[in-house]
């Protein structure tokens, strides 16, 4: 795949002290398959870190957070043809993410998915067994979760035993 004609953006992964991690349903996108990590573009000159900071607390209003760990390398998926006038669709092929993942060290009152400027990337959410996420992500996206759940398993595990 091709990287350079995808969006750059981050993804997160935010674990729970009990090793089950975040999902939030996509607001105005219908079911079965509309649970996602939260995820975003990254502004010019923007670094990874900072961007999956501003992301996770726009879309979720979360900042009690503590870096577990990120994915290395890049990973990306192309857009469906059906997916080419949405909002990350319009001038990209696909996107490729930089991966984070977060311990979440605050309390559930602190998640607010209000959104920015009235634009709610959510309507719902919950904690979620991290490989509950494959099954609840739209298609196009699930060769990235796979990668990325697979990537996360050791740093998930450590936070639910309890040592991370």
């Amino acid at each position: 795949m091709d990287l350079t004609q995808l969006r750059p953006n981050v993804g997160i992964v935010l674990v729970a002290r009990d090793g089950r991690v975040w999902l939030g349903r996509r607001a105005n996108t219908p079911p079965p398959l509309n649970w996602q990590f939260p995820q975003g573009g990254i502004d010019a000159g923007e670094d990874e870190y900072a961007a999956a900071r501003r992301e996770l607390r726009e879309e979720t209003g979360v900042r009690s957070v503590r870096l577990l760990g990120r994915t290395q390398e890049w990973l990306g998926y192309e857009f469906p043809p059906e997916h080419a006038g949405s909002k990350g669709g319009k001038a990209w092929k696909g996107q490729k993410q930089v991966w984070f993942a977060f311990a979440f060290t605050g309390d559930d009152a602190e998640v607010d998915l209000s959104g920015q400027d009235g634009h709610a990337e959510f309507d719902a959410w919950r904690w979620a067994e991290l490989d509950e996420a494959l099954d609840s992500v739209i298609t196009f996206k699930r060769d990235v979760y796979r990668q990325v759940i697979e990537a996360f398993r050791p740093l998930v595990g450590r936070v639910k035993a309890g040592v991370a």
